[in-house]
C-alpha cells in the first residue's frame, strides 16, 4: 500500500484516490467511515466496550510539487508531483495499525482515525475542524507521527513543550518612482531601498530577539527590474518567517513592519506590507507526551528513545488540532546514511531524492497498535 500510494502522489485538497483506498481499507476491516471532512478527509471510527475514553490518531496523505528524481521502481508516475515528505508512509503505518488494531487489540472505548488532506501548507487541519471534526468525533487525546532522515530506523524521538514552529509569510511591496538609469536622481530606486531592507531585517534575529529564543527570518525572493538601463517603480520581497514562541512571532511581526515602512521611507519609498499568519507553534502537551514516552519506552526500549528532541523549525498544521485537544507530534527514524543502501532514506524531506523507509512500518504500526492497548484499557 505505501508504494502504491507513493506511485500515485495527490496534491493538497486532491487526494481523491488516497482517500478511496483509505475508506474501503477501513470499511473492509469493520471501521464506521465518514468521508468529506475537509474535502478528501477520511475518519474511520471503532467503538468497544463501554469505556469513556476517546482517542485520536492521526496521519497526512498529501503530496509536493516537487519532480521525483530517486529513480525507484515505486517511484511517482505523476511528473512534478511526489510524495517528498513521507505522508505516504505515515498513511500506511496508520493503515496498518487499523488492521492490526481491529483484529488483535482488546481495548474498551472509541478510537479515531483521522486521515487528514493538505497539510502542505494549505490547512487542511483547519478544514476538518471547519467541518466539525472533533464536534462529531470528540478526542481525550490526540497523537501524530512523522518521519525523521537522520535518527535510525525503529527509533522514536518525543519532545514536551514547543515542539515545532510557527510559520508566516510576508510579501512587502516598495513603491517607488521609476525613472532612466542614466538620470537616478529623477526617480525614487525601490531596488536600492529593497537590497538595504533585505540587510535590516537580518538584525531583526540578532538584534530583537532574545538570543536564548529560536526565530528564523528568511528573504526568500526579490523581484525587481526588467532591464539594465531603467529603474523599477516596484520592487517586492517575499520572507518566510519562524519561531517557537507566541511573544516572540509577535515581536517578529512588529519590527518587519516597521523596518520596511522607515526603510523604504529614508529612500523616498512607500511600503506595503502583507503579513499572512500560517502555522501557529505546535506544542505538545505535558501529561499526553509523558503517556506518549512511556509507551516508546515500552515498545523499543531506552535505547531507540529520545526522551526530549530538540525542537525543530519546520512547521506542521497537527498545532492546530493541539490548541483544540490535548495531545503530542513524536518522530520516527527514517534511518541514517548508512543504512540500507539507499541514499533517500537519509536525505531531507522535501527533497527530490528522497524515500519513505518501508521498515519504519511495523515500528510505526506497533507504536499506534500499544498506545490505543495502553489509552482505551479494556
Amino acid at each position: 500500500m505505501r508504494r502504491d500510494i507513493h506511485q500515485h502522489p495527490e496534491l493538497g485538497f486532491q487526494e481523491h484516490r488516497t482517500s478511496d483506498l483509505v475508506a474501503a481499507r477501513l470499511a473492509e476491516w469493520g471501521y464506521e467511515v465518514t468521508r468529506g471532512l475537509g474535502g478528501t478527509g477520511v475518519v474511520g471510527r471503532l467503538r468497544r466496550g463501554d469505556g469513556p475514553r476517546r482517542l485520536g490518531l492521526r496521519a497526512d496523505m498529501d503530496a509536493l510539487p516537487i519532480h521525483e528524481a530517486t529513480g525507484l521502481p515505486h517511484a511517482s508516475r505523476h511528473a512534478g508531483v511526489m510524495h517528498a515528505c513521507g505522508h505516504d508512509g505515515h498513511t500506511a503505518i496508520l493503515l496498518a495499525a487499523a488492521h492490526h488494531i481491529a483484529r488483535h487489540v482488546d481495548f474498551s472505548g472509541t478510537l479515531n482515525l483521522i486521515f487528514q488532506p493538505a497539510e502542505e501548507g494549505l490547512g487542511g487541519a483547519v478544514r476538518m475542524m471547519e467541518d466539525g471534526l472533533f464536534e462529531r468525533f470528540p478526542c481525550d487525546a490526540i497523537f501524530a507521527m512523522h518521519n525523521m532522515p537522520g535518527y535510525p530506523v525503529g527509533h522514536l524521538a518525543l519532545r514536551e513543550g514547543p515542539a515545532m514552529a510557527s510559520s508566516d509569510a510576508v510579501t512587502i511591496t516598495l513603491h517607488g518612482v521609476g525613472g532612466h538609469g542614466a538620470l537616478p536622481h529623477h526617480a525614487a530606486d525601490p531596488l536600492v531601498a529593497a537590497a538595504a531592507l533585505v540587510m535590516a531585517l537580518q538584525t531583526v534575529v540578532s538584534r530583537n530577539v532574545d538570543p536564548l529564543q529560536m526565530a528564523v527570518v528568511t528573504v526568500g525572493a526579490l523581484h525587481a527590474g526588467e532591464a539594465p538601463n531603467v529603474i523599477p517603480a516596484h520592487a517586492t520581497l517575499r520572507l518566510s518567517v519562524r519561531s517557537l514562541d507566541r511573544d516572540v512571532r509577535a515581536l517578529l511581526q512588529t519590527r518587519i513592519t516597521e523596518l520596511a515602512h522607515q526603510q523604504a521611507a529614508s529612500f523616498g519609498c512607500r511600503a506595503e506590507v502583507d503579513y499572512r499568519k500560517g502555522y501557529c507553534v505546535l506544542v505538545n502537551h505535558p501529561q499526553e507526551t509523558a503517556f506518549a514516552r512511556e509507551v516508546a519506552l515500552e515498545l523499543v526500549g531506552v535505547a531507540r528513545t529520545t526522551l526530549q528532541a530538540p525542537a525543530l523549525p519546520g512547521s506542521e498544521d497537527f498545532a492546530f488540532m493541539l490548541e483544540r485537544v490535548p495531545g503530542s507530534y513524536l518522530l520516527i527514524g527514517n534511518g541514517e546514511a548508512a543504512e540500507g543502501g539507499f541514499a533517500g532514506h537519509a536525505c531531507m524531506v522535501h527533497n527530490p531524492g528522497y524515500d519513505f523507509n518501508d521498515a519504519s512500518l511495523p515500528v510505526g504500526a506497533a507504536y499506534w497498535a500499544l498506545l490505543t492497548r495502553r489509552y482505551l484499557v479494556a
